[in-house]
Parts: C-alpha cells; structure tokens; sequence
C-alpha cells in the first residue's frame, strides 16, 4: 500500500501489501508533517512578545496540565502555518494518497485549534484532531483514538518519535520519519512481531557539523576581534596582554553565539520571510527547536566561565553584554532607532571588554571614533534590510520598526555617522597622543582617505542592493574591502616604525 505511494522517496525501504479499501493515512504533526514542534513554536514565539512568558507557561502547566499549556502557549504567540516549515517528503505522500482516492487525517497531540489552521493552510486532511483541554492525544491516548475512530488497523500511521510506539502497534502499516537507528530497530521489530506488517522509512538527512556552524555563526566572530584594539592602540604587545585579550576573544565568541542562537530562536516568523534568514537552521527546520534551546545556555555558561579567568571586571562587562543583547532580542530590535543605537554600543562594548580584559585604560578618542563608525554600520544593516523589502515588494521591514520609505532616511544615517568617525579620527591625529605613539603621524592620514572611500562605498553597495545582511561579514567576503583593510593596517605600522 505505501510501497507505491513512496516508490519514489525510498524504494529500498519500500515495503509491498495489498491495498485495503477504508485504510486512512494518519499523519503527526511535529517532527513529522512539520520539521518542527508547534508547541515549541508557540513558546518562542509567545516569548518574542511577552518577556514574561515562562511565568505564564509555569501556570498554565500547573492549572491545566500539558493541555493547557499548549492551549495557552498558542494564545500567547500565534504561529502563521503559511511560515512553518514542511517536511516535503511527508506533503509529497499525502498528495499521493489523496490523488489515489484515499482519505486522509491530521492527527496530533498540538493543540486542536492550531492544527485546524495547519490543515487548512496545507488543504490535504478530510479530517483533523488535536489535544484539548482534558485531553493530550499522544502515545497510548492516541491509539486509543484512532482504534476506536477508524477500527483496528484501520490507519497507516506517519510518525516520528518514541511515544508513536503504541500508535505503530495498531497500524495496518508504520511509516517513520527521520527516525534514529534505534526507533527504527524498535518499530520493525514490533511489526514484525504483529504478523509482518509493513515498515517504509522516509529518508532524512541528520544535521552534521556544517548545519551547527551554521547556527554559531563562526564568521560573526569577525567582530569580537574588537577586544584587541585597545592593545594594539596603545601599542602594548607583550605576551601576556596578548594572551589576555585572547581569551577575552574566546569568552565573547561564545556568549555572542549563545545569543546568536537565542535571537534565531525569537526571530523564526521574520526569519522565514526574508529571502535569506529562511534558510537558517532553526528557520528552516534543519535543526530543532528544542536543540537551540539546549545549546544556547551551554554556550553562554561556557563564555562566561572563561570571562571570569580574567577578572571581575571582565565578568561584570560580559553580564552587561548578555543583558543588552537579550534585551535586543525580546524588544530592542523592533524599536526605531533605537535598535541602531544599540548595536552600535554592543559593537563599541567589544573595545571596553578588551580594555577591562587587560586593564588598559581606553581612550576618549577612540571611543568617539568606535561610536560613530559602529552606528554606521548599524544603519547600513538596517539599510540593507530595507533595499531587501523594497525589491521584495513588503511596506515595513518583518520584525523591524522601519517602513520602506524611510530607507533614504536610514542611508543618509548610515552616511553621516561614518563620516563623522572620519573627522574623529583627523582630530585625533593632531593631538598630543598621536605624536607620543608614532614616529611618523602624518602618514596616518591615509586612513582617514581609505575611510572615507571604504565607508561612501559601502552605502552605495547597499543602495543598490548588493550589501549582505550584516556589513562586516560583507567586509571579510569583499576583495576591495579586505584591500581597504590591508591599507589602513599598512599606514598604521609604517607610521609606527618611521
């Protein structure tokens, strides 16, 4: 009966038995129709909007069991089915059986309502049943159901995880989906057990090393390079300092990528409809929910056991950075300007944690000059975001507080204050600290011209839509940015040794 539903999905799995008439193909939601877990969704989703949503879970587990808890996790943070992301293969067999006259049923232990608007977006169920308040349909709950609903073996059951074994043992016929060998093990044995009946498992692809990387985002660690510049201004680079600064690196990568993870997590809905942020792991479903959920706190104790090798001082900027930036991702980031203004202090942040990380006080100099280049780069990225949703066809940035038409106000930002930062640094070049540290000053100049070329370019690539989300992974992709790079690191150490 699957056999020739899947041929095409596996057929060396595919397993052979005559079709009997009445059969319905009952298909699991989570981690089956779905590459994700709606009551997961649901949570972080709620959480995006209400800080106070874990408090709200704790009563409604409490009041209502996991019933209510999901109930009341889909109230809290609604999720748009249109967004979700779908198992393919899964949709592909459903529009098989359908197209060969079999019915169909969405049966999960999401709850009921929200399933009735997944079956709906996906038009493929003749029938859809979910949990309720005093019922979670799942494991034996579920088999029940569909036992009395549909008569013994009256279904082929589409599941993936542990608790479908008693659903399984009821099926005419079990298909699995991304199972691990051991569910794999367990679920042909049991119907072997039951007089032969067929087994076919979906093929899936385990997500490895790359989709990890992918969701650290080890090319953002660019950024964290940041805490070496208060060594290298003040031309301190000794062993130890250098040492120092090092492991202020390592601790900020991966806090920055504990908070990477915890903001894909709030921002799967905005993700999903951008043309590229889609294709992030969590968005995506390459990787679950309940993995980034695990990961992101693991990463963050890690970094800030290494921030407190170096000291308290150290410790406490790593605490405030942790808290910025998950006051970026619940509600800064969707407040205008705002938004700009503090990733430019996060960006500025990174120079304070490399002074407290090695005790070099920071100058005043650059500070002004680190302030205005960062909100620079910041408008750029909103910039950007804004030349996506204009050529997308969108009125407002998705998760932002912008509208497209105020994206020749947010470059003419982006434009000034980097130019600012260029006069910052000419200013600086005639004080007295320029000529204590280097021999020939004058050559520094230089680095303001490359600036100004660098930062008037960078605004028009964006304008034209060719600046990638973030402009400093931009800047390590780009030849001419990379070149720029190179120049002002030239004057910079000519200057010094002239």
């Amino acid at each position: 009966m699957i056999a020739e539903r899947l041929s095409e999905v596996s057929p060396s799995r595919a397993m052979l038995n005559d079709r009997r008439e009445g059969v319905v193909l009952v298909v699991d939601l989570d981690g089956t129709l779905l590459r994700s877990d709606v009551l997961q969704e649901s949570f972080w989703s709620a959480l995006a909007r209400h800080w106070w949503t874990p408090l709200a879970a704790v009563r409604a587990l409490a009041a209502g069991g996991r019933p209510g808890l999901k109930r009341r996790l889909a109230e809290l943070g609604p999720v748009r089915p249109s967004r979700l992301p779908y198992d393919e293969g899964v949709l592909a067999l459903v529009q098989r059986w359908r197209a060969e006259g079999g019915r169909t049923a969405l049966v999960t232990a999401a709850d009921a309502a929200l399933a009735r608007q997944v079956a709906t977006h996906v038009d493929l169920f003749d029938e859809v049943h979910g949990s309720t308040p005093g019922r979670n349909l799942k494991g034996t709950v579920k088999a029940a159901f569909l036992a009395e609903r549909f008569g013994p073996q009256g279904y082929v059951y589409v599941g993936d995880a542990p608790a479908d074994m008693p659903v399984w043992q009821g099926a005419a016929e079990a298909v699995t989906v991304t199972p691990s060998p051991r569910l794999r093990a367990r679920v042909e044995a049991a119907m072997a057990a039951s007089g032969g009946r067929a087994v076919t498992h979906l093929p899936s692809e385990a997500p490895g090393p790359a989709t990890w990387l992918r969701a650290l985002r080890p090319h953002q660690w660019a950024k964290n390079l940041l805490v070496f510049l208060p060594m290298l201004a003040a031309h301190q680079l000794d062993a130890i300092t250098l040492g120092q600064s090092a492991l202020a690196f390592v601790a900020f990568s991966l806090i920055a990528s504990a908070i990477y993870l915890l903001n894909d997590l709030l921002d799967l809905d905005a993700d999903r409809a951008h043309p590229r942020k889609r294709a992030r792991p969590f968005a995506s479903g390459a990787l679950s929910l309940a993995q980034g959920g695990l990961a992101a706190p693991v990463l963050l104790l890690a970094g800030l056991g290494c921030a407190a090798l170096l000291g308290l001082e150290f410790l406490a900027v790593m605490l405030g950075y942790v808290i910025v930036t998950s006051a970026y991702s619940l509600s800064l980031k969707r407040r205008l300007v705002v938004d700009i203004c503090v990733l430019a202090g996060l960006y500025t942040l990174r120079i304070f944690a490399g002074g407290a990380a090695t005790g070099i006080p920071l100058s005043v100099w650059l500070l002004a000059f680190s302030i205005f280049l960062f909100f620079s780069l910041a408008a750029v990225k909103r910039q950007a975001e804004l030349v996506d949703g204009a050529a997308s066809g969108r009125s407002v940035a998705p998760g932002r507080g912008y509208q497209i038409e105020d994206l020749p106000i947010v470059a003419g930002m982006a434009i000034a204050a980097g130019y600012v930062s260029v006069l910052v640094m000419a200013l600086y070049l005639t004080s007295p600290e320029v000529k204590a540290l280097y021999a020939a000053p004058e050559l520094l100049w230089g680095i303001c011209l490359v600036l100004l070329y660098w930062i008037s370019r960078v605004v028009m690539l964006t304008h034209r839509g060719r600046m990638h989300d973030d402009p400093v992974v931009f800047a390590l992709r780009d030849p001419v940015s990379r070149l720029c790079v190179a120049l002002v690191a030239g004057f910079a150490v000519v200057g010094t040794l002239l």
